[in-house]
Order: structure tokens, then C-alpha cells, then sequence
């Protein structure tokens, strides 16, 4: 797994997204005004996604299910993409607590 720091070209705004090693996103950042507000938001992660509790399951309008990673102050760090089914979900939340702790950090708004 990895952390991808991109930016987005229409609002400016940081993002980060976790993708597992078959290149799919499991996890998705807010906007961030910063790169140094968006790698907080990466450590964030590391630090909140081995605790279950702080894992947030929810269902979307189309009965989809799908989970926030939230941090100690209860505000939302990660989102997921939808599942179909709530193994799917689970088996979503269990690979970011896993991986993310450990997960390489690459930066996409450096020119290489």
C-alpha cells in the first residue's frame, strides 16, 4: 500500500488517497491548504487507523456501505470508497489498519 499526496488543479487544495497494491483507492483525504496540513493528515492516519473504535461505518443513500477514519477529536481524516456488502467494508477497514501505519508516502506534486 501507499499514500499518493496530489493536488487538485481546480481548487489548489492538497488531497491524499491510500491505494492498496492492486492500485484501487481505499481511502480518500479532505482538501487541504497546505502539503504540510495534508502529511499531518497522513501521520493522522497512521496513528488512528489501528484502533477499530475509530473506525466509523456508515451506509450511503444507494445502501452502499462504506467508513470514516476519524481522529481522537472525532473529526473525519479518511473516507472509503462504497461497498457492496459489509465483509467488503470490513475487509476495507482492516486493510488500512494493517498497512496505513507502515504505508511509503509518495509525493505526486514533485516534478520528477
Amino acid at each position: 500500500m501507499k499514500f499518493e499526496i496530489f493536488q487538485s488543479e481546480g481548487n489548489e487544495k492538497y488531497y491524499f488517497r491510500l491505494k492498496a497494491k492492486n492500485g484501487q483507492v481505499i481511502l480518500s483525504s479532505q482538501g487541504y491548504t497546505s502539503k504540510a496540513s495534508c502529511k499531518n493528515g497522513i501521520e493522522s492516519v497512521r496513528t488512528n487507523s489501528t484502533d477499530d473504535a475509530n473506525f466509523e461505518r456508515k451506509t450511503s443513500s444507494d445502501g452502499k456501505m462504506y467508513f470514516n477514519l476519524l481522529a481522537k477529536n472525532k473529526q473525519v481524516v479518511g473516507s472509503s470508497q462504497r461497498y457492496a456488502s459489509k465483509d467488503g467494508c470490513e475487509n476495507g477497514i482492516k486493510s488500512v489498519g494493517n498497512t496505513a501505519p507502515n504505508a511509503e508516502i509518495v509525493d505526486l506534486t514533485v516534478a520528477s
